[in-house]
């Protein structure tokens, strides 16, 4: 599908989340699920206490029509969506943590993924703080497009609006999917994953009594809960799964650092970090960066050489490209 076309698709899929907006007087991510949900039904209008009003009825049925009468792709739907999602960020002013991961750092964590996995084997992916979906469906959609084979996605968080999203997104593209509404510190109620790939929120945990048995605990004060995410991510990994995580570029530089390098030496190999570029964030002090993991058992190994750098900007296109070339040298050196 053409570019156009998609553009085409974009803007009746923004005019009906205006429309059911403005009629309805709720938020613009809640006009975003509302749309989808109907576009799922086929088009079909959910009307209670009379609206949407009469004259938006008809204008959203037909918009509804335009859209569901043609064959989309699934990641131009994704992408349509994150398009919408965008303007509610500027919209209903969304907090960062809660905002989705940009597309380009989905290509990248995918681009290292497929270097650790083989097309043979099935796997199943989990996002631990899986917000609108947007990551977890991209790196879905990449890897079935290359020929790999995600089976079943799971994906926790607490905040159901989000999960509204994710799962609205999900049925949409026709993936295969299960989203919980828990918090991703409490006990999973998921079978274990052979994947997880998170961009995991930054802060402190607020509750002190509910980690106390995780080795990543504070002793003093709030624990971070970016490393309370990585240990639970670990347990929840089968022997030899992999953990590809989005991290704060200063993660191993705070008093809490041995605490969190003591689990992932007890639980897993570090097989990599590389920094994501500058443009990626509005103020380079948060930036972050690409950390992979890979649990112990499963003929899982150390890597002779672990991989570490940082991504040349977007701008310079030879250095990136040269870049993803050395990517590719390591694995072939260090990966079976």
């Amino acid at each position: 599908m053409t570019l156009e076309t998609m553009k085409q698709n974009y803007e009746k899929f923004e005019q009906a989340v205006d429309l059911l907006q403005k009629d309805l007087d709720v938020s613009y991510l809640d006009a975003i699920i509302e749309t989808g949900d109907n576009l799922i039904e086929g088009g079909q209008l959910l009307i209670e206490n009379g609206k949407p009003s009469p004259d938006i009825r008809s204008k959203l049925m037909e918009l509804y029509q335009q859209l569901t009468n043609q064959t989309m792709p699934t990641d131009e739907m994704r992408q349509i969506i994150q398009f919408a999602l965008l303007k509610a960020n500027q919209i209903d002013k969304i907090q960062a943590n809660h905002q989705m991961t940009p597309d380009m750092i989905g290509f990248l964590i995918e681009y290292v993924m497929e270097k650790f996995l083989s097309k043979d084997k099935e796997y199943k992916l989990l996002d631990i703080s899986v917000g609108t979906g947007n990551l977890l469906s991209s790196v879905f959609n990449k890897l079935k497009l290359h020929g790999y084979q995600p089976t079943k996605l799971y994906g926790i968080d607490n905040d159901d609006t989000l999960l509204a999203v994710a799962s609205m997104s999900a049925r949409l593209q026709k993936i295969s999917a299960e989203f919980i509404h828990q918090d991703a510190i409490d006990n999973l109620v998921i079978p274990k994953v052979d994947i997880v790939v998170s961009d995991l929120p930054v802060g402190y945990y607020p509750v002190d009594k509910k980690v106390v048995n995780f080795e990543t605990h504070s002793e003093e004060g709030h624990s971070y809960v970016h490393h309370l995410l990585i240990e639970q991510s670990l347990q929840q990994l089968v022997p030899g799964g992999y953990a590809f995580f989005v991290v704060p570029r200063g993660l191993f530089e705070t008093k809490e650092t041995q605490k969190l390098l003591s689990v992932i030496r007890k639980q897993a190999y570090f097989q990599g970090m590389l920094d994501l570029p500058d443009e990626f964030f509005s103020n380079k002090n948060y930036g972050k960066a690409l950390l992979f993991l890979q649990k112990h058992g499963g003929g899982a190994k150390q890597v002779q050489q672990v991989l570490i750098g940082t991504f040349p900007s977007l701008k310079a296109e030879d250095e990136f490209t040269n870049f993803l070339g050395r990517i590719n040298s390591w694995a072939d050196k260090n990966l079976d």
